[in-house]
């Protein structure tokens, strides 16, 4: 079974499927909008030196994304 965390968890280098969004509203169709869509690889590239935000690669172009904005999107 696969074990499904939020965008939060991965570390610098890591990759991650996209599995569902939890956010609701505006933010949502940001992130919708920028490829946050089930199926999408994300991979983690780097964490600022506060751990917030965080630069991750989505669909060949870098994203930096927020804590509370990441917590959730679950990934697998």
């Amino acid at each position: 079974m696969s074990d499904i965390k939020t965008l939060n968890d991965l570390k610098e280098g890591q990759s991650a499927k996209v599995k569902e969004l939890k956010s609701f509203g505006s933010i949502r169709r940001r992130l919708q909008d920028i490829g946050l869509v089930e199926g999408t690889e994300v991979k983690c590239l780097q964490k600022s030196p506060s751990g917030d935000p965080v630069a991750y690669l989505i669909r060949g172009a870098v994203i930096a994304i927020r804590a509370e904005d990441s917590s959730n999107i679950l990934v697998i």
